[in-house]
């Protein structure tokens, strides 16, 4: 046992230590990055569960105005109504394809009287940069769309729209249904997938996602490595002393005992002295 002396000294306790730390961190992120890839699974999940669903009426869907579950995003709903195309709006600072541009909202009255917010698609910025130079119209009179449900957007400090404009700095549904001033969904809105009479143009509209869990698993797993590489580099010094200190190769025992001799010279602090009881005893 005393050949292993050495491992108890203060110094070792704090590399054990030290190793300890560095295993519980490299853990903690390594659950971090499974946490993450478990939403990535979900959100996977919910796009291959709802996005080829069958539309049905979206009174059906969302029971009242601020109804809406994130197990309902991308469930398409039938809408049947016309478009407040007066009403139209902007959402500023939509980037596409590393391009700027906006999202165009365009308010559909249902039969009943509700309206919902309909997400049209993208347009880029145009020769002024504060606005399209083109927004592609609507359908007038009676319309069939079906859309993709999405949750509202919330407010962003610092973010604004010009005022005057018909631009929004982000899909706040509150403040729209302020703005209109009617009964609106403010649980979501909808992403177009079609409109029934097509128009001659039509803004870009969303693709459907690709399933893609992200890197997350092969990060956790690495994180789980470097835990234990810190106890193997731990027990491979410690092997490496062990061998010094007890080596009959009389260089080794005087490589161990140089480096001795330099630890000595140098001003002793409160652990070497603590290391110097130790040897003794």
């Amino acid at each position: 046992m005393k050949r292993w002396q050495f491992a108890l000294t203060p110094r070792w306790i704090g590399y054990l230590s030290l190793a300890v730390v560095f295993a519980m961190v490299c853990c903690m992120l390594g659950a971090w990055q499974f946490q993450r890839r478990a939403e990535a699974r979900a959100e996977i999940d919910v796009v291959e569960s709802n996005y080829d669903r069958e539309a049905a009426p979206v009174d059906e869907v969302l029971a009242s105005l601020d109804s809406y579950d994130e197990t309902q995003k991308w469930t398409p709903v039938l809408l049947e109504g016309r478009y407040l195309i007066d009403d139209q709006l902007l959402v500023r600072n939509r980037p596409r394809g590393g391009q700027p541009g906006f999202e165009v909202l365009t308010p559909f009255q249902l039969r009943d009287g509700g309206v919902f917010i309909v997400d049209r698609g993208w347009v880029p910025v145009g020769s002024r940069q504060d606005a399209p130079d083109v927004v592609p119209q609507a359908p007038e009179g009676e319309v069939t769309v079906v859309a993709r449900l999405k949750a509202g957007e919330p407010a962003i400090p610092g973010r604004e729209a010009p005022a005057g404009s018909n631009q929004v700095p982000t899909i706040e549904l509150g403040l729209i249904a302020d703005r209109l001033g009617l009964p609106v969904y403010t649980g979501a809105y909808g992403l177009l997938a079609s409109e029934d009479p097509a128009p001659a143009s039509a803004p870009a509209t969303t693709v459907k996602p690709e399933p893609d869990e992200g890197p997350h698993l092969s990060y956790a797993l690495q994180w789980y490595v470097f835990a234990i590489i810190g106890f193997v580099g731990l027990g491979w010094a410690l092997r490496e002393e062990y061998r010094a200190v007890n080596s009959d190769d009389p260089q080794e025992r005087e490589r161990a005992a140089e480096r001795a001799r330099r630890k000595a010279a140098r001003r002793p602090s409160d652990a070497d002295e603590e290391d110097a009881l130790l040897d003794r005893s």
